[in-house]
């Protein structure tokens, strides 16, 4: 269990914040649904039938709505913190937090999560908890937020508090790279990991607009390392004065980066490939790179 110090998100904070515009969630939920799109074409793909999954950190159900219908997809139980998001969301539903999971060892053939685990505050040990959770051979799927997302807005508000108090306090969170991530499912015990990363840009008619939708989302600053004390206009103003002098395209729109890794991991079963023991190759490294040795 991680002390408060080492806990970087408020999830209480994050939990009030989505309730309170859960009943909107369907409007600015784009990010989700192509995540959810993503997560579709991949399970066609695998030869498997997964005959009860978990969608973790439900959201509004988008996930779940994509993947019931496949046909190597069985019975679809979403689980979130959030209590208003949950309520969209259609079918077996549990309120639970990500870290906390209330399920039995080895109960899903699959778990899947859209953009809800970059949230948590102790991940290796949710990967720990997702792994226990499913069956040997089972397979995790999550899409999360990746270390370049909201580059543009990250970069304004530093340059803005430093303009204007003198220094700058963290607003938007960090989030793990490609190479963390999978270093994080081999640690938790996952096989056979692969990660790859996909950035998306969206425009914005203003910062101020990219910013209402963040918060739209209940994903606006919810880190425990935040300055507690409101945000004064002209902060925002100078803040949306830099982000549109740097990053402004030609018609006046601005850009706003989010980075999407996607992780694949399994549990380690008999029946998957290993790798080979060192040694046991039966062709030379030279004749492969077409070397000559002096005699």
């Amino acid at each position: 269990m991680l002390h408060d110090d080492a806990k970087p998100f408020d999830r209480e904070l994050l939990v009030r914040r989505r309730n309170r515009f859960a009943s909107g969630a369907g409007a600015c939920d784009f990010l989700l649904r192509r995540v959810a799109d993503d997560i579709g074409e991949r399970l066609q793909i695998v030869q498997r039938d997964f005959p009860k999954a978990l969608n973790l950190g439900a959201h509004n159900g988008a996930v779940s709505e994509r993947i019931r219908n496949l046909p190597n997809v069985g019975l679809v139980i979403d689980a979130d913190a959030c209590e208003g998001l949950l309520s969209a969301c259609i079918g077996p539903r549990v309120c639970c937090e990500e870290e906390v999971l209330p399920f039995a060892d080895g109960v899903f053939d699959f778990v899947v999560s859209g953009l809800s685990l970059q949230f948590v505050n102790d991940l290796p040990g949710t990967f720990v908890q997702i792994r226990k959770a499913l069956k040997a051979d089972g397979l995790f799927l999550a899409a999360m937020l990746g270390g370049d997302t909201l580059t543009e807005l990250r970069q304004s508000w530093l340059s803005a508090e430093a303009d204007m108090l003198g220094g700058a306090s963290p607003r938007v969170a960090p989030f793990a790279d490609v190479r963390t991530l999978g270093s994080l499912a081999q640690r938790a015990g996952f096989a056979l990991p692969v990660v790859d990363s996909e950035t998306i840009t969206v425009t914005y008619g203003s910062p101020l607009a990219l910013m209402h939708e963040l918060r739209a989302m209940g994903a606006s600053n919810m880190l425990r390392g935040r300055r507690r004390v409101p945000v004064t206009r002209g902060l925002v103003h100078r803040a949306c004065e830099i982000y549109a002098e740097r990053f402004a395209l030609d018609d006046g729109r601005v850009p706003a980066t989010f980075e999407i890794l996607s992780l694949t991991a399994w549990v380690p079963h008999d029946s998957q490939p290993k790798p080979l023991k060192p040694g046991s190759g039966k062709i030379s490294l030279a004749k492969v790179l077409g070397s000559r040795t002096e005699d």
